[in-house]
C-alpha cells in the first residue's frame, strides 16, 4: 500500500515518463503509445486499491525515480482519483484511436502484443466498469457518460466479444498468459485451509435450481474411496456454509470441491483483465436502468452466453491430461436461458438481481477483487455469513484496513485518513 504495494507500479510509470521525455522527438512518437498502455494499466490497478481501502497515495507515490528524492505520499480523496481514472480514460481512448501499433511495441507488450484495438476496447471497458461502479452515487454522471458509451461503439469500441455469445475468449478478452518458466498451479493456494470445497450459494441456491451448464466445469462432484476403489458421489451438492470445522472434517467427501482441469491444476489458466461478460452485464444493467428492457435482455442473455464460452474455454486450454469437458449444444444452452430460473423475468428490480447475482457469478474467484466490490455496490446476492468469534471480527469488511508497513513508515501522512481506517467505513460508492 501507498510507498511499498503501489509505489513500485507507479514508479515505474514515472521512471517511464522520464525517459520518455529525454528521448529525441523523432522517437518519442513510437514510445508514447507504451506510456499510454502503462496508463491504463495503473488505472486499473489503482482503481482496485480505492475499491479495497478508499483513499490512497497516488499522485506523490513512486516519486524517486522521477525526481531522484524520496518523498512521503500523502492520502489522495477515493472520489477525485476515481474521477479522474475515468477522465484519463476517455483520453487515452482517443489517443489510441490516432495511432497504430509498432514493432517496440509489439515486442514488449505482453498482454496485448501491440494490438492498439484491443488496448483501445480494454481502455473502454474498463471506463464502463469505474462509471457504473460510481452509479449509486453520482447517477448523473454515471448515466450520461455510460450512453454516450453504448451509443457510439465506433468512437468507443468494448471488449465485448463482438456481442457474440459462442465468442473465442482468446482472442477477444483481454487476458495475460500465463509465465512460460513457471509450472505451479493454484491447487497448492485452493488446498490450504477449506478454499477448495465448492461454494454453497452460488452452487445449492443458485446453479442447482436452473441447471446452469457452467457445473461441470466450475465443480467436481468429489466422493469417496472404498477397498482402494474411488466412488464418485452421485449428485454436485456444497456444503453448507454454517457446517463447524469438525462437521466439514467428518464429511467433507461426500460435498462438491472446485474443479481440477478448470481450477486448481490448470497450467494453462490466464490472467484475467476483462471479459466480454463483464461488459455485456454491465450494458445489461446501464439499458434496465436507463434505456430498454428488450435491449438489456439481449445483453444479458449474450453476458450468460459469454460466460458459458469463457469457462469452458478456461477448462479446454488445460493441456495436462486431466478430462475436460465438451460445452454444451446450443439447444441445452438455450433452454438454460429461457425456460430456468435465470431467465428474465420482465419485472425491473428481479431482472436487475438477475444481472447481479450473474455477474458476481461470472467473476467468481478468480476475480474475486471485482466480485467483492460488486457485492458492496449491489447488495446482491444476499449471502449467509457465518458469524466470527473474534471481537471486531464478527462480520464482513466494508474495506480493508491499510497495512502496519504504512501506518509505521508514512506515519505523518496517515494521520489524515486515521479516522477512516476502520472495516466498516464504507468506499464512496457504497451507498446500498
Amino acid at each position: 500500500m501507498g510507498r511499498f504495494l503501489f509505489a513500485g507500479c507507479i514508479g515505474y510509470l514515472q521512471s517511464d515518463e522520464k525517459a520518455y521525455a529525454a528521448l529525441p522527438i523523432e522517437e518519442q512518437a513510437n514510445a508514447k503509445i507504451i506510456l499510454q498502455a502503462a496508463k491504463v494499466v495503473v488505472v486499473d490497478e489503482a482503481s482496485k486499491l480505492v475499491d479495497n481501502y478508499g483513499d490512497i497515495p497516488f499522485s506523490e507515490a513512486g516519486s524517486l525515480p522521477a525526481t531522484n528524492v524520496i518523498k512521503l505520499p500523502k492520502f489522495d480523496e477515493q472520489k477525485e482519483l476515481y474521477y479522474q481514472f475515468i477522465s484519463d480514460l476517455k483520453e487515452i481512448n482517443n489517443y489510441f484511436g490516432t495511432v497504430e501499433s509498432n514493432p517496440e511495441f509489439a515486442k514488449y507488450d505482453i498482454l496485448n502484443s501491440g494490438n492498439v484495438s484491443k488496448w483501445r476496447k480494454y481502455t473502454n471497458s474498463l471506463r464502463l466498469r469505474l462509471l457504473m461502479r460510481i452509479s449509486n452515487v453520482d447517477e448523473a454522471k454515471a448515466r450520461t457518460e455510460i450512453l454516450e458509451i453504448l451509443n457510439n461503439p465506433s468512437q468507443f469500441p468494448l471488449a465485448d466479444g463482438n456481442n457474440v455469445g459462442s465468442y473465442d475468449p482468446k482472442t477477444e478478452d483481454i487476458l495475460l498468459a500465463p509465465l512460460t518458466n513457471y509450472t505451479g498451479t493454484l491447487r497448492q493456494g485452493l488446498i490450504e485451509g477449506p478454499n477448495h470445497y465448492a461454494t454453497d450459494h452460488m452452487l445449492n441456491k443458485v446453479m442447482l435450481p436452473s441447471k446452469d451448464p457452467r457445473i461441470p466445469v466450475f465443480y467436481d462432484k468429489f466422493g469417496v474411496t472404498v477397498n482402494n476403489k474411488f466412488i464418485p458421489n452421485k449428485e454436485y451438492k456444497a456444503m453448507p456454509i454454517t457446517f463447524t470445522s469438525t462437521e466439514m472434517e467428518k464429511n467433507y467427501q461426500s460435498y462438491s470441491v472446485l474443479d481440477s482441469t478448470t481450477f486448481a491444476d490448470n497450467k494453462e489458466l490466464p490472467g484475467i483483465v476483462f471479459s466480454a461478460s463483464e461488459t455485456n452485464f454491465i450494458k445489461a444493467e446501464a439499458q434496465l436502468r436507463w434505456g430498454s428492457s428488450a435491449t438489456a435482455k439481449e445483453a444479458y442473455n449474450t453476458a450468460l452466453k459469454q460466460s458459458i464460452s469463457f469457462y469452458y474455454y478456461l477448462n479446454n486450454i488445460n493441456k495436462s491430461g486431466l478430462k475436460t469437458e465438451t460445452k454444451p449444444a446450443e439447444t441445452i444452452i438455450n433452454d438454460f436461458i429461457d425456460k430456468s430460473t435465470v431467465t428474465f423475468t420482465g419485472d425491473k428490480n428481479k431482472d436487475l438481481e438477475l444481472v447481479y447475482t450473474q455477474k458476481w457469478l461470472h467473476y467468481g474467484f478468480l476475480q474475486a477483487q471485482q466480485a467483492w466490490s460488486e457485492l458492496r455496490r449491489t447488495g446482491y446476492p444476499v449471502l449467509t455469513f457465518p458469524v466470527a468469534g473474534l471481537v471486531n471480527f464478527a462480520n464482513p469488511p466494508m474495506r480493508l484496513n491499510y497495512p502496519s508497513s504504512e501506518v509505521s513508515n508514512n506515519s505523518k501522512n496517515y494521520e489524515a485518513v486515521r479516522a477512516k481506517d476502520t472495516r466498516t467505513t464504507k468506499i464512496f460508492w457504497d451507498v446500498n
